[in-house]
């Protein structure tokens, strides 16, 4: 039997006309709404995402940029569970292009109750399953 590890996703993208700025390069916010793109399919894939969708905000984000990203560059944003607190998630990133590492970083979301107004804990079978459910099955715009 296979060892458990946290949840985590790689979903391809292309880098859009809109996510560019007047330099041509991406612009940084484009990469928050990747990874948000990353986190919607990790969810979903996992049972997740109606139990959760719309209750977990952003508390705390922080990338390093190594790379720039041009119109129809074609990403692997790379996504894992990193915790799972009594009421918020940390998740890893990066986004790679070519195999090479254009942005990395962190970011932590809390889950709010239903009325989506205080944060309350991780139920435990939804938590075991953050921390243990391993790799998903990629999203591929491409494949070899």
């Amino acid at each position: 039997m296979g060892e458990e590890s946290p949840a985590s996703i790689v979903v391809q993208r292309r880098i859009e006309w809109s996510d560019t700025d007047a330099s041509g390069n991406y612009h940084n916010t484009a990469a928050f709404r990747l990874i948000e793109v990353a986190e919607t399919a990790l969810l979903e894939r996992i049972g997740l995402l109606t139990d959760v969708y719309g209750r977990l905000p952003r508390a705390h984000v922080e990338a390093d940029f190594l790379a720039p990203l041009v119109f129809r560059d074609l990403v692997d944003v790379h996504l894992r569970v990193a915790a799972v607190g009594v009421s918020s998630i940390t998740y890893e990133f990066e986004m790679t292009r070519d195999g090479e590492a254009a942005v990395r970083g962190r970011a932590l979301a809390v889950l709010l109750s239903e009325a989506r107004g205080k944060p309350v804990p991780w139920p435990d079978a939804q938590r075991r399953l953050l921390l243990s459910a391993g790799q998903q099955a990629p999203e591929l715009l491409v494949t070899e």
